[in-house]
């Protein structure tokens, strides 16, 4: 897949990630936009082919992506502020495999038993994957050695929004964040996208 990456984006900006014997292999892509971003992506995950249900027939593989923002400084792995883009990455994509499950857009998730906040800054406690929005004509799928690879971007959100989610449903919870200008850019800044006494709480 990487080389299909880089066909798309240009020799030197498609970048391997060292990871741990074991682990789900990454790459990085660095994107020039209006605001740049940086992709980090599974590059393996498609190497399973997930049993979707009959309506997702087509969409079987997939990878998973992080998109982070420019003021992130990402190289920097002992920075519990950032670095825990990396553990979840590898946790949802072994997740996926170790439990012949599958992944599509509007799945949600707690981050782990305890719904702890992901980090100081980044108060959301569950992830929403998302087709691509911010992203939507970079991340568009590619075909390698046969397959046709769709990815999914992973979306921190906050315990509000996945209670209206649930509720409501995948399509006006995405119109909901696209209104408020919330894509899968991560922002240490945001706060939740929805107008609630919880949000006045905090």
């Amino acid at each position: 897949m990487k080389e299909e990456l880089i066909k798309r984006f240009g020799e030197g900006r498609v970048l391997d990630v060292p990871v741990k014997d074991g682990e789900i292999p990454l790459l990085v892509i660095d994107l020039e936009l209006k605001s740049p971003v940086t992709v980090l992506v599974t590059n393996g995950l498609s190497d399973y082919r997930m049993p979707v249900h009959e309506k997702e027939e087509g969409r079987e593989y997939n990878e998973l992506y992080f998109c982070l923002p420019s003021y992130w400084e990402w190289e920097d792995r002992t920075n519990p502020r950032m670095n825990w883009v990396f553990e979840w990455i590898q946790r949802l994509a072994k997740y996926v495999i170790k439990n012949e499950t599958w992944f599509g857009h509007g799945h949600t998730m707690p981050c782990g038993t305890e719904m702890q906040s992901l980090s100081e800054s980044m108060k959301q406690n569950h992830f929403f994957l998302s087709n691509p929005m911010h992203l939507e004509n970079e991340m568009e799928p590619i075909i390698s050695n046969g397959k046709r690879i769709f990815f999914l971007a992973i979306i921190p959100i906050f315990e509000d929004e996945m209670d209206y989610k649930q509720g409501r449903g995948t399509f006006k919870f995405v119109q909901k964040l696209l209104n408020k200008g919330i894509t899968e850019q991560l922002d240490d800044f945001r706060i939740t996208s929805l107008k609630s006494k919880w949000r006045l709480r905090r």
